[in-house]
């Protein structure tokens, strides 16, 4: 993909950049869930603030400032990562799913740096269960990642070419 690709998979992480941090905002400064319980907005959907220490879903906590840091440290480099990779890719898709996890990365980061936590809100539920709380940037992340594997998977490989086919056949 030309370097235009490339800027569109830029643009998209900033989109997301952008609606992660407006959600965190709307959030805490204009709901102030931070301070109350959750608001039932569906009878399978709360808005529920909860402080993330870890990584996706509460796993590996980072419990102490280095802790914290460390994880802040760690994602910073996937997120570099990502962009370099980006900076390559020619297929669209690609290009989408690199956008979504980049953005969603740099808006947790923020967060790390910001609180020391990452804000989660989103929190669906059915009867008895309860799904893990995420945030806008979580589910980029996830739709991103999402779409590299299923492209993995889905992903033939390449047909040799006209001038190997021939030259399998004269052998």
């Amino acid at each position: 993909m030309s370097s235009a690709g490339a800027k569109s998979g830029y643009a998209l992480a900033a989109a997301v950049l952008l609606a992660d941090q407006a959600s965190k905002y709307w959030v805490l400064d204009v709901l102030q869930l931070d301070q109350r319980p959750g608001i039932d907005v569906t009878s399978f959907f709360r808005l529920t603030f909860v402080g993330n220490a870890g990584v996706s879903m509460g796993m590996l906590q980072a419990d102490s400032d280095l802790g914290r840091w460390l994880l802040t440290f760690i994602t910073a480099g996937i997120a570099v990562a990502v962009a370099l990779w980006l900076r390559r890719e020619k297929h669209a898709v690609d290009v989408a799913a690199l956008g979504l996890v980049l953005g969603g990365a740099m808006g947790n980061i923020i967060d790390r740096v910001r609180f020391g936590h990452v804000v989660d809100f989103l929190h669906f539920f059915w009867e008895q269960y309860s799904f893990w709380v995420f945030n806008v940037a979580d589910a980029a992340i996830t739709v991103g990642v999402l779409l590299l594997l299923g492209r993995a998977v889905m992903a033939r490989p390449d047909e040799p070419s006209n001038e190997a086919s021939k030259d399998a056949k004269d052998a």
